[in-house]
């Protein structure tokens, strides 16, 4: 079994490049370290090992595992066009609730 790469990210550079590096760990079974200020102070691992380690750590966690991805996994999550239509839904009566201020 090859062992896993641990790279060190600072902060500042973890925001600008997030997308890159959740895609790294995701896709690269990659581990990344946030440091500030040279010390490190959160990781960043792939979800689905997450989840063992807190079933490792709590068998009871499982029942609470996050709801979205659950209806993500199931494919029964909203597509964008529906969300869309949601959100500009909701700007509309917005702007009709103030323009009658």
């Amino acid at each position: 079994m090859a062992k896993a790469a641990v790279r060190h990210v600072p902060l500042t550079k973890a925001r600008i490049n997030l997308e890159a590096l959740v895609k790294r760990v995701h896709l690269g079974k990659e581990y990344v370290i946030l440091e500030k200020d040279g010390i490190p102070i959160a990781g960043m691992m792939d979800v689905d090992e997450f989840e063992d380690y807190l079933e490792l750590k709590d068998p009871t966690v499982r029942a609470g595992k996050s709801r979205p991805l659950d209806e993500y996994l199931a494919h029964i999550a909203q597509s964008t066009k529906e969300y869309l239509a949601e959100v500009t839904h909701r700007k509309a009566q917005k702007a009709r609730r103030r323009s009658k201020v």
